[in-house]
């Protein structure tokens, strides 16, 4: 009995176990958030995002200085009793929603190591704020229907079909469709960007290729939807109500959405190896 007791006032004066837990309990709430209001495609842009600091944090996690003075404390409290507070007595804190995870990220990392030890969690901080952008570019981008209504429009009249444009309708012969903001793709090129973002905390590579990294991500997402569109243009003009409503809402949109993100996975691998073989010519010279 008191062996258990023992273990018991140890985990409870252990400093490391109450941080573990807020940090799953944050993870846990932000996960249910996401699923409870996104789709299926940003909660596993979350899951990937989380995945990746829980990782970098066991990786240093002896190295880490966990020594934190009161002010920084009573801060980090406030900002992690915020999101609690907004998801269990459900206080309409709905324009800070898309910052609960670096709201909940920072409260953690200053209740842990203070206002000094901040810069020890530089790369999480960093992803937790691409994460808090691509929900915030997710409410307020801007409509790029126009835009893909016009490529879509030029790849139908370059394969061969007899096609015009009156602002964002498309319109065939036999019939016509309309782009709206929500299938314009804003989304898939977000997604993709938090992938390079991603890619770059993950991987060395210098400037240039971040920068290229992060242009190729958002071409692959806009060039793959805006051929979707053109591919539900040439089914509504040939009057298959069905496989349109599945490739607009069904599993169809979601195969696009896998198709954009294995391309920029190849192009990714292609640039890695590239470095690599780099690196050996240099060694070997």
């Amino acid at each position: 009995m008191k062996a258990y007791q023992y273990k018991f006032f140890f985990l409870i004066r252990n400093v490391h176990f109450w941080l573990l837990g807020l940090a799953v309990s944050l993870i846990t709430i932000n996960l249910s958030l996401v699923s409870r209001t996104s789709s299926t495609e940003i909660l596993l842009i979350n899951f990937l995002f989380l995945a990746f600091i829980c990782f970098l944090i066991k990786e240093k996690y002896h190295s880490l200085n966990l020594e934190s003075g009161a002010i920084s404390s009573f801060l980090g409290f406030l900002l992690i009793a915020l999101v609690f507070l907004s998801n269990t007595i459900q206080i309409n804190f709905g324009f800070l929603f898309p910052l609960y995870p670096l709201i909940s990220g920072f409260g953690l990392a200053l209740l842990a190591s203070g206002f000094n030890g901040l810069k020890q969690y530089q790369a999480e901080l960093l992803a937790l704020f691409g994460l808090s952008t691509h929900r915030l570019l997710s409410i307020s981008a801007s409509d790029i229907s126009l835009l893909t209504a016009k490529f879509s429009t030029s790849i139908l009249w370059y394969t061969g079909f007899k096609v015009a444009r009156s602002g964002v309708n498309v319109i065939l012969p036999t019939g016509s469709i309309k782009v709206y903001p929500a299938c314009a793709g804003m989304s898939v090129i977000l997604n993709l960007l938090s992938l390079a973002l991603l890619f770059i905390l993950v991987f060395n590579i210098n400037w240039k290729q971040k920068l290229l990294v992060s242009m190729v991500a958002a071409i692959f997402g806009f060039v793959v939807n805006g051929v979707r569109v053109a591919l539900m243009a040439i089914l509504v003009a040939q009057g298959d109500k069905q496989a349109f409503e599945y490739w607009h809402l069904g599993d169809g949109s979601l195969i696009f959405g896998m198709i954009s993100a294995l391309l920029f996975g190849c192009f990714c691998w292609v640039l890695l190896s590239w470095n690599q073989q780099k690196s050996q010519n240099s060694m070997e010279s």
